[in-house]
């Protein structure tokens, strides 16, 4: 039987995911910080070439700087509030998966 994860605590939930909520909010300050300065040094470099590039660009930076940095804070989530813990995934021993079936 697995064992109880401290995220059933209301409290304990409610306190990981505001601060899973302030980790998002510094990660798109940083993302729309990152996506302004890449939108100046491409246009300083290049000058105006099209506006789907520069589109493109800053929605590619964007989704991928959120996309792993909410990925990650989930993973920061999940082992902080000791969820990992929780799991159980023990498996049978090697033996046991490889020896041949008795008649």
């Amino acid at each position: 039987m697995t064992r109880k994860s401290p995220l059933d605590d209301p409290v304990n939930a409610a306190h990981a995911w505001a601060r899973y909520r302030q980790i998002m909010k510094l990660l798109l300050a940083v993302t729309v910080l990152v996506v302004a300065v890449a939108m100046g040094l491409l246009f300083a470099y290049n000058g105006m070439i099209s506006v789907h590039f520069y589109i493109a660009v800053a929605l590619g930076i964007s989704l991928t700087m959120l996309l792993g940095g909410g990925l990650m804070g989930l993973a920061f989530l999940s082992n902080g509030t000791g969820h990992d813990e929780s799991v159980d995934n023990r498996m049978p021993a090697r033996d046991e998966l490889w020896m041949p079936p008795e008649d």
